[in-house]
């Protein structure tokens, strides 16, 4: 789903804009860091989950990649993964210093790729922002309740997804239908592939979350008489923002210092509309995270006996 021009031209000149606010320049790293203090040669490397297409994802995640190098001296490299999995990997193997990983991914990270919690999405009145998982169908696809979804075609966005699998994956386990074997399984690939499957009705039901829908209202491109929703979860904690854990101290320090310190209200508008949809963005500034929101997720994949090399 490309950006309209008149918003790729906007995400472009936020670019400069943000690097004059913090003092920098566009097209250059100011105050240059000994290289102890920017690793990798001088580049400090960021990665974002593919919950959206990464065509839309990279210039609203660019501006921000941009305005960190500025702050913090080194050349900060964005990278759009492949695949939730593809991401954890890359900081398992030292190939990421900085990563926004949904909830799911996170967890995971956290155990076998040394990621530490740094900060997460902030909501309006400036705590710790959160969205919900749901499992909708649409009218006519002849299911009015979960438990009837035995044997229909089920759309998940991604394996490792925290609302585009885990939680309908429960939801699914508590209506009492295997969520792997109890349906037929498609992995849409990502959140804005599996609402397309939903309302062009190429399966009979899916993963459907708030913030996809938030973002569908955006684009003009939700109608709510167009779906029907079975089930819906507690509220998920917004996406987490880490560093590798391997990374010297001072370097660490720096990165989370930038990182709260970077105030999006810098943001234009439409960028800021963006963030606010796809991540539930409703403050200034990200907020220092509680490891312990993610208890219940842990809870889930105990429950639901979720590991990562089946994913």
């Amino acid at each position: 789903m490309p950006l309209p021009n008149r918003l790729a031209a906007r995400l472009a000149a936020a670019v400069t804009s943000l690097l004059l606010a913090l003092g920098g320049s566009a097209g250059a790293v100011t105050h240059a860091q000994p290289a102890s203090a920017c690793p990798n040669g001088g580049t400090l490397r960021f990665g974002v989950e593919p919950y959206e297409d990464a065509a839309v994802l990279a210039p609203a995640y660019q501006p921000l990649a941009d305005a960190l190098g500025a702050s913090l001296g080194c050349t900060v490299e964005l990278n759009i993964t492949t695949s939730y999995t593809a991401e954890i990997e890359a900081m398992r193997n030292d190939k990421l210093d900085i990563a926004e990983f949904g909830p799911l991914a996170y967890v995971f990270a956290q155990k076998l790729a040394n990621a530490e919690l740094v900060a997460t999405f902030s909501d309006a009145s400036g705590q710790p922002a959160t969205y919900a998982a749901s499992i909708v169908t649409w009218p006519g696809s002849g299911v009015t309740d979960v438990s009837q979804l035995g044997g229909h075609s089920f759309a998940y966005s991604d394996p490792a997804s925290t609302s585009g699998h885990l939680y309908p994956a429960y939801g699914l386990k508590s209506n009492g239908i295997d969520p792997d074997t109890g349906v037929q399984a498609i992995y849409a690939g990502s959140h804005t592939a599996s609402f397309e499957a939903l309302r062009n009705h190429k399966v009979d039901a899916g993963e459907l979350n708030s913030d996809r829908i938030a973002t569908a209202t955006l684009a003009g491109e939700y109608s709510p008489e167009q779906f029907v929703t079975l089930w819906q979860s507690s509220p998920i904690p917004q996406d987490p923002i880490t560093v590798r854990g391997n990374l010297p101290p001072a370097v660490k320090q720096r990165i989370r210092e930038a990182l709260l310190s970077f105030d999006f209200a810098t943001l234009p508008p439409d960028v800021r509309k963006m963030l606010s949809a796809d991540v539930g963005m409703g403050g200034t500034h990200l907020v220092a995270d509680d490891d312990g929101a993610f208890d219940e997720i842990r809870s889930l994949v105990s429950t639901l006996n979720v590991d990562l090399s089946s994913l």
